[in-house]
């Protein structure tokens, strides 16, 4: 077998399909020392089971290549929950039973098995649910069947939830056991387990249990418990895995920024479009006016001005010429390049950023986790007062003393029945997420809600957070001899063959003020300094200082006024006519009327603002005057913004971001709470964890006012569902039976799960009335 050349990007066949694929697929494995690549995900998964099937196809031929094995990029899974849970296989968390997820998502939709598998199981068995939960309800006053007739109908009725819609609860539950790791899966196989043998005891068997224990004609049993407990079970992960698609949302949109084909130049006049994925090193690519700079280079031929937003922020473009680096998915506006590629694959900067979205993702975790602690601990404590119970009564108990002690001992697991402990937390962030919603503020995960509380600094991005993101004109200067509408029409008339941002904002205000706009007989963009052009049979330059400099046009006179307008944030442009200076015009991206009375609250709240920009120092010092900010940090990149958050986390703050671009993306999910502009990017949304609809930096005041209530109202649902279990348990395992004769009848049992399962939710409704204020 040939060694591949430099770059491995020959062609290979995919051994379980055999459709073509090279060394740079990120789906790859190592079999007997070598390495195999394949198309896709379910491909490479496929392999794994079998390898040796699928090596002996003859499609397997040219496909293993003997390359170093850290050059592939195997899928890795782990737990959302516990980061430090990886593996190659996909499957559930030892720890706490979630479902893994790939480290790095791709674009490659797969079938989701396990929420396929969990829909049909909750549909197929919900009617049965509601079926066995009737007749355990009304059964007796219809008097349809006699008491052990019935019981006989609700086992057989409950046998294929609790066997074939529970089984992976079961299973979870099982693995927690002997992980010895008690979570959530552990209550509700105990719980739905006990419930359900008991019931099927006490079906089969009724003459074993005391005559106390018959009520209305038969034994009283628990099978409505039972398929309850597992249909709302499914019910919950059902939304869960749905949720949970999205969260590599935020990454899938990144990787749809980047072209998906590129055009290179093979040589003698011959070009040819190719597969991103086939781009080497030092090939020479072509960028037409309105594409997607494929990969990282350097400029070789021609100029044009590059959208850039993605990594800098900046909403204007920034001119490239031979010699400029230029950066892979970045938008070419209106000139064509020529590129030499430096960087593919995992070394572009679009690539960075998707593995720093990644590993900063990777390191949250759901507020569910306080459940699973304090269930943990509490599902301990409740074995082991059953075991006590069974053996205590076995032992010291009146006859049928081992009956008791059975039948008290599921009583105890009964009452330990984890619905109400399950509800405490999903119910407080499902009615919180409902009224955040009506203010405009959307949470996309728990945690956010529980860590916004305690947020004590927040790092804004400038443009299209603080500012409106878009370019406005602010006011012209004019000279000696000269108005400011004159300046603004002319202006105006000459911008009209430019298609740079700045030049739309001066058409769009000359129109406004209704301005006749004439057409110039020649016009001439000048990249990176301005435009001049012929006009009525007049000579005009629009442009910076550069340009006037070059035409030696003496702008000395309106130096002062011009400094005034950069130190406020404004773009400054001059307007020459005939070589003499007419006036100037200032272009503004402007504040967000409601800034200012969001950062007062912020800081009445004792929240420290940081400013983290990718536009100039200079620019971002006068805005930060403008608003109060005394901290800001100009010309800052992605990685840098990352690096920022990450030291202020390092020092023991909280720290929230709050941000439009895809610039944002890496820092949003880095920090604890990423709060996006519902104005800004999919990306950048798909980052953070809150999303303010309108970009109202006021929504944070009034997302942490119902974080810090939601927070309370958890605690609170918590205790209620302890306490009542706390309260059942004594009295399930018979501790006053000696005092009082009671003991603890399916009936109460019953009554007490129902009652703190009510208690948490109508606790949990009342957030839907707690005051949520916010200035202005």
């Amino acid at each position: 077998m040939d060694t591949p050349t430099k770059g491995y990007h020959r062609a290979l066949k995919d051994p379980v399909c055999g459709m073509t694929v090279n060394a740079q697929s990120p789906h790859a494995a190592r079999y007997q020392d070598a390495m195999h690549y394949f198309c896709s995900a379910r491909c490479l998964h496929r392999f794994n089971e079998d390898p040796a099937r699928y090596l002996a196809a003859p499609t397997a031929e040219s496909t293993a290549v003997s390359v170093p094995v850290e050059s592939a990029v195997a899928t890795i899974y782990t737990c959302p929950m516990h980061p430090e849970i990886q593996t190659a296989q996909p499957g559930d968390c030892p720890k706490c039973g979630m479902r893994l997820e790939p480290m790095v998502p791709t674009l490659i939709e797969g079938d989701d098995h396990e929420l396929t598998a969990f829909t049909r199981r909750f549909w197929w068995t919900l009617p049965l649910s509601v079926t066995v939960a009737f007749l355990a309800m009304a059964g007796h006053r219809l008097a349809w069947f006699p008491g052990p007739i019935q019981s006989w109908i609700e086992l057989v009725l409950t046998l294929p939830i609790v066997l074939w819609a529970g089984q992976p609860f079961f299973v979870r539950g099982f693995d927690s056991i002997r992980n010895r790791s008690p979570n959530m899966w552990t209550l509700i196989g105990l719980g739905t387990g006990a419930a359900f043998l008991y019931s099927v005891v006490a079906t089969i068997a009724p003459r074993f249990f005391p005559a106390s224990f018959v009520s209305m004609g038969r034994v009283a049993v628990y099978f409505e418990a039972a398929a309850v407990i597992i249909s709302l079970t499914l019910l919950g992960q059902v939304l869960e895995l749905r949720a949970r698609a999205q969260t590599s949302a935020a990454i899938k949109s990144l990787l749809n920024l980047a072209p998906k084909m590129a055009r290179r130049i093979v040589g003698n006049g011959v070009e040819e479009d190719i597969p991103l994925s086939q781009v080497h090193l030092d090939d020479l690519l072509r960028v037409r006016p309105g594409e997607k700079v494929p990969v990282d280079g350097v400029v070789t031929e021609g100029s044009s001005a590059v959208d850039e937003s993605m990594l800098t922020g900046e909403p204007l473009p920034v001119v490239k010429r031979a010699g400029d680096k230029i950066i892979g998915a970045t938008l070419n506006t209106n000139g064509a390049l020529i590129m030499r590629a430096e960087r593919v694959g995992s070394a572009t900067v679009l690539a960075q950023i998707i593995q720093m979205v990644a590993q900063a993702q990777r390191s949250k975790a759901p507020l569910q986790r306080m459940a699973d602690i304090v269930a943990g601990y509490f599902v301990v404590g409740v074995v082991v007062i059953a075991i006590l119970t069974f053996f205590g009564w076995g032992f010291l108990g009146p006859a049928p003393s081992w009956v008791h002690g059975l039948v008290n001992a599921v009583a105890v697991l009964i009452i330990a029945c984890p619905c109400a402990l399950g509800l405490a937390t999903p119910m407080s962030i499902m009615v919180a997420t409902g009224r955040g919603a009506q203010h405009g503020v959307l949470f996309r995960d728990a945690m956010a809600i529980e860590k916004l509380r305690s947020i004590d600094t927040l790092v804004v991005d400038k443009t299209g957070t603080l500012t409106a993101g878009k370019p406005t004109y602010e006011r012209a200067i004019a000279s000696d001899g000269f108005t400011e509408a004159q300046v603004l029409q002319l202006a105006a008339s000459l911008d009209q063959g430019s298609e740079h941002p700045l030049a739309a904002a001066i058409v769009a205000a000359a129109k406004e003020q209704g301005l006749v706009l004439s057409k110039p007989s020649q016009f001439e963009s000048k990249t990176g300094i301005g435009v001049s052009g012929i006009l009525e049979g007049r000579a005009l330059a629009l442009g910076n200082a550069a340009l006037m400099q070059e035409l030696q046009i003496v702008v000395t006179a309106l130096a002062t006024p011009a400094e005034a307008l950069r130190a406020e944030g404004a773009s400054v442009m001059y307007l020459a006519v005939e070589q003499t200076l007419a006036g100037l015009l200032a272009v503004l991206d402007p504040i967000k009327d409601t800034t200012l009375d969001a950062l007062k609250a912020l800081k009445d709240a004792g929240v420290r603002v940081v400013m983290a920009t990718g536009d100039g120092l200079t620019t971002a010092q006068a805005v930060g005057r403008r608003l109060g900010i005394d901290e800001v940090h100009g010309e800052v990149r992605p990685a840098d913004k990352l690096a920022l958050i990450a030291e202020l986390q390092r020092a023991g703050h909280q720290v929230a971001m709050a941000g439009d671009g895809i610039n944002d993306a890496p820092a949003l999910a880095q920090a604890n709470v990423g709060i996006a502009m519902g104005t800004g990017t999919d990306v950048a949304m798909n980052s953070g964890q809150v999303t303010l609809v309108k970009g109202d930096l006021r929504g944070i005041a009034i997302a942490r006012a119902l974080s810090a209530a939601t927070v309370a109202n958890m605690k609170q649902n918590l205790t209620f569902a302890l306490v009542y279990n706390a309260l059942g348990v004594p009295l399930a395992a018979g501790v006053l039976y000696p005092f009082t004769g009671w003991l603890l009848s399916p009936m109460i049992a019953a009554a007490a799960m129902s009652l703190s399962s009510v208690s948490v939710i109508s606790n949990a409704l009342r957030l839907k009335k707690v005051r949520l204020t916010s200035p202005g």
